[in-house]
């Protein structure tokens, strides 16, 4: 239902950009975010946005990270700026889409690993 992609190795203060595309049955998205989670900690929010565009950032990445989405897509971006060492971990997207105007469930993508070494 959620595919995420963009992860790889890149240097400290490089950049990436990670996607994560719903599909299926879908009649409306919600909130849509990404997580994180490194070795040996917890999964943590590291942005989230709404279905009207507010957003809302961890403070952590902050002015480093921004989180866009394309409703006509189903997508949602997370374009990733002067990335640190601590920022190395398996990326998750989640959204809540409904498959009707009742219906609706939170989904995980697959998780993209994103590595920031020298």
């Amino acid at each position: 239902q959620l595919q995420a992609s963009g992860g790889g190795l890149v240097q400290p203060g490089g950049s990436l950009r990670l996607s994560c595309a719903a599909s299926g049955s879908i009649f409306s998205i919600h909130a849509m975010g990404w997580y994180r989670q490194a070795p040996g900690k917890q999964r943590e929010l590291v942005a989230g946005i709404t279905s009207s565009g507010s957003t809302n950032y961890a403070d952590s990445v902050k002015g480093r990270f921004a989180i866009s989405r394309d409703n006509a897509k189903n997508t949602v971006y997370l374009q990733m700026n002067s990335l640190k060492p601590e920022d190395t971990a398996v990326y998750y997207c989640n959204a809540h889409i409904f498959a009707s105007i009742l219906m609706g469930n939170n989904y995980w993508g697959q998780g993209t690993l994103v590595t920031v070494s020298s």
